[in-house]
């Protein structure tokens, strides 16, 4: 893809045609503040770059029929979701419709060429089923502190290796593509924006709950990043004075007492302690625990995995009473690999929230689980690359 919108009006039809499929030109025009001589003028500008097709006639609204027109379908997006543990990888159309997806396990600290090595391998099995024969743009994310202009990770607590390594460059010359860079969390709320339960709403904030705690921002539709790219690092508020030590190297972060590498120490602890018999007896099958067995054990009756989750619900609840009072959004998505724990925790989050933040914030505000799961995330970075290329050059 070389071509790129002219000017504002054609990125906002490309954007309208992304979001809602091929479209009319009656209909397109319902939507822009255009003369119909203008937005003529603008879609055959857009038809001559092959970013936009005919798609037809539309259906008569009295009179002369409209033609439909609609994004290239040969268009291909990549989408790369980089988890602290594993790696979702998948090629879109311009809709952002997902046509192949993989997922495979990965420890982000093993350090960028070895995690960028497996991401490469992946998305050359999509290409190679036939699905795309190159990408017009890749989106990525990763699990870290973002500087978004450079597309560079900063000083990443959980990703050892990864400081001021150029993400956006190097795979841009591996991809043959542009690339853009940004936080997992933000692209999860991208995801949800744009295909999930955050359709309809513009001001959200999309908490991830994984091996780290993430929180994305939407203002008016955008996400918002502050000034550097680090708007939203909710893991390291401090939810217990003098608490556990972090990653980062403070202390009682939330991140450290409830997380999902926070969850499975505590599970390992409860397991050891005879606390939980359940727990042991995964323990000694296993070698290892991970937020699953304590969601298991907790559908299973087990009381220490229900206070365990319970507690971190509270912890959590407490950081977003905070964030609702202070920004007033109209939802809360809750996502990430921790939401299996399922409605237990999603209980605990809101009764916190509810319980400390003012009515007037909180009398119509819905929390719910994220709809799209694991992939929320590599559709908005489908969406993240697409916002890059449907913008003037």
């Amino acid at each position: 893809m070389t071509a790129r919108p002219a000017n504002a009006h054609q990125a906002r039809l490309l954007k309208l045609l992304r979001d809602g499929g091929p479209n009319s030109r009656a209909q397109l025009g319902d939507q822009v503040d255009l003369s119909r001589s203008k937005l003529a003028v603008e879609v055959d500008r857009l038809l001559e770059t092959g970013l936009v097709v005919a798609d037809g006639l539309a259906a008569s609204r009295g009179g002369r029929r409209s033609h439909n027109v609609r994004l290239n379908p040969q268009l291909r997006f990549l989408g790369v979701d980089i988890g602290a543990t594993s790696v979702d990888v998948a090629v879109t159309n311009a809709e952002l419709e997902i046509l192949g997806h993989l997922n495979q396990p990965l420890d982000v600290r093993e350090g960028p060429v070895a995690v960028f090595e497996q991401v490469l391998s992946m998305a050359a099995k999509l290409r190679a089923t036939g699905l795309a024969e190159g990408f017009d743009g890749a989106g990525i994310g990763v699990p870290g502190p973002v500087r978004f202009p450079e597309g560079v990770p900063v000083a990443p607590p959980i990703m050892p290796g990864w400081d001021g390594f150029p993400v956006r460059e190097a795979l841009s010359q591996e991809l043959g593509c542009p690339v853009m860079v940004d936080n997992d969390v933000n692209l999860m709320a991208m995801g949800e924006q744009h295909a999930g339960v955050a359709r309809s709403v513009a001001d959200f904030l999309c908490v991830k709950i994984g091996t780290g705690i993430g929180c994305g921002i939407v203002v008016g539709g955008h996400v918002y990043r502050g000034t550097t790219g680090s708007a939203g690092d909710i893991g390291h508020i401090q939810a217990v004075p003098d608490g556990r030590p972090c990653a980062c190297g403070n202390r009682g972060c939330l991140e450290a007492h409830f997380s999902g590498a926070a969850l499975a120490r505590d599970a390992v602890e409860a397991a050891q302690q005879g606390l939980s018999p359940e727990l042991a007896v995964r323990l000694e099958a296993h070698g290892a625990l991970t937020a699953v067995d304590v969601a298991a054990a907790a559908a299973a009756g087990d009381a220490t995995c229900l206070d365990l989750i319970r507690e971190g619900g509270t912890r959590t609840g407490q950081v977003i009473a905070a964030l609702v009072s202070f920004f007033n959004p109209g939802l809360v998505v809750i996502g990430g690999g921790v939401t299996g724990l399922g409605h237990t925790l999603l209980a605990a989050i809101r009764t916190q929230v509810y319980r400390q933040s003012l009515p007037l914030a909180t009398g119509n505000l819905p929390i719910v689980l994220g709809e799209l799961g694991p992939t929320a995330g590599v559709i908005g970075a489908a969406r993240l690359i697409s916002d890059h290329l449907f913008s003037p050059a």
